[in-house]
Order: structure tokens, then C-alpha cells, then sequence
């Protein structure tokens, strides 16, 4: 056991900040487990006022009730957010512009992997739809509070596996050949992607924006992995960080002062990391955003 935390120590990032927020607002996409809920639990024991949006509203209330039990003065409530289904996703900003008058950090958490063959309830490929479309969407329903409330932040939670993905513009929904893993893949190169072109367009209104590789984290969402796999994950846990480990990279971009980040940027450990070349590519990112555009049936400028 003393081996185990030893050598995962020695792959946890070593970063600290004790920096406080008070004053500031960050919705954290996916905050009810894993990840985002220690995501969720750090900003608000900075001061932060944090918004946990989930599609289960009874766990998303139950992860406030605990953070809220475990940060002395936590100020953070939960609201339901479903980001397989696009008239939740505009419920969910209407909610935010009537009840919030800033937002300063929008951070992308939520998201599905490996899972069998699904769609969205609007007819889009399940991991494609939510990880990168519901979050597109959401972004840009947000965007106007984003500006108001510069300098402000997004932070897209993608994943080593990005290096896998391929975009398929000929089928972005794998009507014709699905694979789990390949699909994966796309949706998480699409979160890099994204964010270099938001990035692009937003830096000028005083939003940045930055994607993220947790590492190799035990959470929920290896739950649709074959257990042979899991089962070797965990056998070895030092490859495996935990969700508060897994967290670091995504506090890191909340917290750092924005001249030490670099706006469109990837960031792996608590450091700037390179992506696939796939990752680097502006005119695939270009041509996604219009594609993502014109799935969604909006215009973003």
C-alpha cells in the first residue's frame, strides 16, 4: 500500500495554490462525482460560487449537501443539465442569465466514454453529442454572460486518448462503422479543437480558453470499460491518479494568473503539454466549428 502511494505520488503533479476567489462564479458541468465534484469542492473552498450542473439533479443535490458539509461556508448549489438534449441545455442558460448576474469560469467537465451505441435525444452520436456538442452549445448560450464578466475562462476537459481520434466528417455519428473507443477518441480531439478556435475568437473580449488532460483517473465513467481492463487498472494502482489528483490540471488553468497560461492552449500535470498534430490542426478546428454550427442550427460569429 506504501508502494502504491508512493509511486502514485511520484505521478501526481506537483502544484499548489492557495490563492482565493471570493467574489467569483464558475459552473462546473458533471460536478455530482469524480473529477468535477472535486473540482466543484476546491473552488468553493477558495470563495468561489459554484453552480453544479448535472443531469441527475437528486446526485447533483446530494454532491452540494456534501461539499457543503465539508467546506466551512461553501456557497454552491446544484441544477439540473442535461447535455444529451439541447432544450435542456437552453433550460439550464435561461436559469443562469435570470439568477446570475456573473460568470467568470465555465469549466466543461461532463462527459460519457466507451459506452454502446447511442444518441442524444436530438439524433446525435451519445459521446460526440455530449462531450463536444452539448458543451459547444452550452458555451455559446453562455458566452454573452462570459463577456460581461471578463476576464473570464473555459476549460474543456479532454484526454490523452485524443491522440487516437480522427474527426469524421463523413460520419460524426458512426451510422456507418462505430467503434467505442474511436468515438471516444473523436469527441476528446474535438474538445482540443474547440478550444483553439474559442480561443481565437474570444480572446479579444477577455475570455481565454484551455483544455485539459486529467490523466488516468479512477472514476465513474470507466464504467462502460470491459472489467478485464478496469481490473488490470486498478491491479496496478499507481497508474490510476484519484479524482482529486485527477482535478489539479483543471484547478491549475482556473487559478494561474492568465500571463502564465497560454489562451487556446493544452495543459497535462499542471503544465502547458503538446497535443497530437491532429490537435494543432487550425483548419480542421475551423471546419469543425462550422460543422458544429450548422448541426446545432446557430450562427456563432
Amino acid at each position: 500500500m506504501q508502494a502504491v502511494s508512493f509511486v502514485r505520488s511520484v505521478f501526481a503533479p506537483k502544484w499548489s495554490s492557495d490563492v482565493h476567489l471570493e467574489g467569483k462564479t464558475a459552473i462546473v458541468t458533471g460536478a455530482n462525482t469524480g473529477i468535477g465534484k472535486e473540482t466543484a469542492k476546491d473552488l468553493a473552498g477558495r470563495g468561489v460560487r459554484v453552480i453544479l450542473a448535472c443531469r441527475d439533479l437528486a446526485k447533483g443535490e446530494q454532491a452540494a449537501r456534501d461539499i457543503m458539509r465539508e467546506v466551512n461556508g461553501a456557497n454552491v448549489v446544484a441544477w439540473q443539465l442535461d447535455l444529451a438534449d439541447t432544450k435542456s441545455i437552453c433550460q439550464f442558460a435561461e436559469n443562469i442569465y435570470n439568477t446570475e448576474k456573473e460568470l467568470h469560469y465555465l469549466i466543461n467537465n461532463a462527459g460519457v466514454a466507451i459506452c454502446p451505441y447511442a444518441m442524444t435525444v436530438d439524433g446525435y452520436e451519445l459521446q460526440f453529442g455530449v462531450n463536444h456538442l452539448g458543451h459547444f452549445f452550452l458555451t455559446f448560450l453562455l458566452l454573452d454572460l462570459l463577456k460581461h464578466s471578463a476576464p473570464s475562462r473555459v476549460i474543456n476537459v479532454s484526454s490523452a486518448v485524443h491522440i487516437m481520434g480522427k474527426i469524421q466528417f463523413d460520419d460524426l455519428s458512426g451510422e456507418k462503422d462505430y467503434h467505442p473507443v474511436r468515438a471516444y477518441a473523436q469527441s476528446k480531439l474535438a474538445n482540443i479543437l474547440f478550444t483553439r478556435e474559442l480561443a481565437k475568437r474570444t480572446e479579444a473580449l477577455g475570455v481565454t480558453a484551455y483544455s485539459v488532460d486529467p490523466g488516468m483517473v479512477n472514476t465513474d465513467i470507466t464504467r462502460h470499460i470491459r472489467r478485464p481492463l478496469v481490473g488490470l487498472f486498478k491491479a496496478f494502482g499507481f497508474m490510476l491518479k484519484n479524482p482529486a489528483e485527477g482535478a489539479y490540471t483543471t484547478i491549475y488553468c482556473t487559478v494561474t494568473p492568465e500571463n502564465q497560461l497560454f489562451t487556446g492552449g493544452y495543459y497535462r500535470d499542471c503544465a502547458s503539454a503538446k497535443t497530437c498534430r491532429a490537435g494543432q490542426d487550425d483548419s480542421t478546428a475551423l471546419k469543425l466549428w462550422a460543422v458544429s454550427c450548422h448541426l446545432l442550427g446557430i450562427r456563432w460569429r
